[in-house]
């Protein structure tokens, strides 16, 4: 297949992105975290929260720069779907692979077959596979229909709560105890990259698709006021159905994606036409590669007991005194980061790019 130009603006807020969820991912200790570098406990968006739909709004976009110029290239639509279909299918696998190690190397009591990687292959196969075989007002129905529907879905559950809402249900018949997590005791189980949450999370990639169509096409102005359209949609909509990471809820769908688009047109204003350094770049160009390997080290350090160790005699032992234990947290995080900055790097001067 013929290569696809890039756009340095989205390798740059694809690397962003990656290198923001090392960092909320990896703290010296988890009892000592900034408010702004945590989840949401249940209802409600913090920063953290924003990171992974930004990339799944990302997906979206790098589908419309690779994969829609290759059809009206020429090339086959069955070929374009089978390459859709094993790209999809090995971010899969590495998702399921890294949870087999985790699973072996850390002792964990069962295999969790569901992930961050596993849910952006799939939204990357549906989403590849959509904007291959629907027109555009196709894929704006889809959408709709995707957000009001699973609205509906959960509204007639009669509730949002952990472990009684429909999502979670869902995940506990079908699936415990091989959820993030699960209640022996209880029977429930609840898993944020679960089945039926996914199903907005397509909505998610599909609204990256109909953005990076307009950045294509030289459209990129119409990012700015569909962003802040999307926004106040979304906070409205939270008024009635609250902004919720866990359950993926139709009001996050549009809060995320407003902002991820107003991410993007900044992006592409600063980087694309006005020259500006891409920032994060290396972290672009190897996202999965960054994200898996440090996935592994976390597993090594962690199995091999070395995690404490060196976050004592590193970070904590002389930090604290002065600083109280939340600053060596967050600098346990940064150096963390900024190993992996290094990595990708220098992999980036060699012209090493991996990819699945």
């Amino acid at each position: 297949m013929p290569a696809a130009p890039r756009l340095a603006s989205v390798d740059a807020l694809r690397g962003t992105t990656v290198a923001a969820m090392l960092l909320v991912n990896n703290p010296g200790d988890w009892g000592h975290v900034y408010a702004p570098l945590l989840h949401a406990h249940w209802h409600g968006c913090t920063p953290t929260d924003l990171i992974f739909p930004f990339f799944l709004f990302i997906v979206g976009v790098s589908i419309a720069l690779a994969i829609l110029p290759r059809s009206e290239a020429g090339v086959t639509k069955p070929a374009l779907a089978r390459a859709v279909w094993i790209r999809g299918a090995k971010i899969v696998a590495i998702g399921l692979l890294l949870h087999a190690l985790a699973w072996w190397w850390l002792d964990q009591a069962w295999f969790r077959p569901w992930g961050v990687l596993q849910r952006i292959g799939l939204c990357f196969i549906a989403t590849g596979l959509l904007a291959l075989s629907t027109r555009q007002r196709t894929q704006w129905w889809l959408i709709g229909a995707l957000l009001i529907g699973y609205w509906g879905a959960l509204a007639a559950s009669g509730s949002y709560a952990p472990w009684l809402n429909l999502a979670s249900r869902v995940d506990t018949a079908l699936f415990a105890p091989l959820l993030y997590r699960f209640d022996p005791a209880s029977g429930h189980g609840h898993d944020p990259e679960g089945l039926l949450s996914t199903l907005p999370a397509i909505a998610t990639t599909l609204l990256g698709l109909r953005a990076g169509d307009w950045l294509r096409q030289g459209r990129s102005a119409r990012l700015l006021p569909v962003g802040i359209a999307l926004l106040a949609s979304g906070g409205l909509w939270s008024v009635w159905l609250p902004l919720n990471k866990n359950l993926w809820t139709s009001s996050y769908v549009l809060w995320t994606a407003g902002w991820a688009m107003l991410a993007l047109w900044l992006c592409h204003a600063l980087i694309d036409r006005r020259g500006w350094p891409a920032l994060g770049r290396s972290f672009g160009v190897n996202a999965i590669a960054a994200y898996a390997g440090a996935a592994v080290m976390v597993y090594a350090f962690a199995g091999l007991g070395w995690w404490e160790p060196i976050y004592q005699s590193g970070f904590s032992s002389w930090m604290t005194p002065r600083f109280g234990p939340y600053a060596p947290s967050l600098a346990f995080a940064l150096a963390f980061v900024l190993v992996w900055w290094g990595v990708v790097r220098w992999m980036d001067r060699r012209r090493w790019h991996l990819k699945v």
